[in-house]
């Protein structure tokens, strides 16, 4: 049977001829580039595929060093939400991530419209400072800051007591203070991520935009309003999920400065999560604690990218 005829000008039919070498063929021409990555893949599936796994086959188990595994099915997450400690590691968490992220973006968005206007090279020297905090070890740094908040020799109790006159504060050994002062303690230096991030965005903004708002006499605060804040969307979409995550999984500030206590005012899930695997040793109810936690930032993350993202373009 003859072909059909086709008419001038359309594109052919023909199907390209089938693969004489297969599977040996491409793994000739493109294996190795897969060799590239092979060691990476080994790498990723040996220390976090299959400790995820593990963990998540951990989770239905009261697991301990000395007896083993015994199966008990949803028990540790059921005890989850029975705890009280929990609940309340939740709430801390909450209230945490709350007064923190938000007034962190804030100050950073603040500090990086006073700096936009600065010329390159000054604009450089701010943003070393402001990021240096954020290069520093966060262990090292929570040190720092358990020397100020210390009773007796602390810079702290010195300014209240020498300077102002008042008594001293025992701000981490309060159940009503400890917290605040923890959350405190993530303001200075909590920003500087934020100011390098908003200022790169801002020098992406084209400066006609201005120009052309310049030409109808806009002033400076409906420009930022109208012009600057809109463009920032993207950014600050960003920064608000990386914040969050981060926030909801706070430690070390909590692990140096005051142990989760007192009587639990400061401890996060992310604490508790520590003190079920590496101090009582329940790792099948860590393991649970872990899961929860993943599936609660999984879920706020899902919502802010749902509510926050529309018309925003990456």
């Amino acid at each position: 049977m003859s072909a059909a005829p086709t008419r001038p000008g359309a594109p052919s039919r023909r199907l390209p001829p089938p693969a004489s070498g297969g599977i040996r063929e491409f793994l000739g021409e493109y294996g190795w580039a897969y060799l590239f990555i092979l060691v990476p893949l080994i790498t990723f599936a040996i220390f976090v595929l299959y400790p995820l796994f593990w963990a998540f086959f951990l989770s239905f188990q009261n697991w301990t060093a000395l007896n083993g595994g015994e199966w008990v099915g949803l028990k540790n997450y059921a005890m989850l939400f029975n705890n009280p400690i929990y609940l309340k590691a939740f709430k801390n968490t909450v209230q945490y991530t709350v007064f923190t992220v938000p007034v962190n973006i804030g100050v950073g968005l603040l500090l990086a419209t006073l700096l936009y206007p600065l010329k390159p090279k000054v604009q450089h020297i701010f943003k070393f400072s402001f990021y240096l905090p954020v290069v520093a070890a966060g262990i090292v740094m929570a040190l720092v800051w358990n020397w100020m908040f210390d009773v007796r020799d602390g810079l702290v109790n010195y300014i209240l007591v020498n300077w102002l006159h008042l008594g001293a504060s025992k701000l981490l050994s309060g159940s009503a203070s400890a917290l605040w002062t923890l959350i405190f303690k993530s303001y200075p230096g909590g920003h500087g991520g934020v100011v390098v991030l908003y200022l790169a965005a801002m020098n992406g903004i084209p400066g006609s935009l201005y120009e052309a708002a310049e030409l109808d006499n806009t002033s400076g605060w409906r420009k930022f309003w109208r012009i600057t804040f809109p463009l920032l969307k993207p950014t600050t979409v960003y920064l608000l999920i990386t914040g969050v995550i981060g926030a909801m999984q706070t430690f070390g500030d909590i692990y140096v400065l005051t142990q989760g206590g007192p009587n639990f005012s400061t401890t996060t899930l992310g604490f508790m999560l520590y003190e079920s695997a590496f101090t009582h040793y329940e790792w099948g109810f860590a393991a649970a604690q872990g899961f929860v936690l993943g599936g609660i930032i999984l879920l706020i993350t899902a919502l802010q990218y749902k509510f926050l993202s529309s018309n925003v373009e990456y």
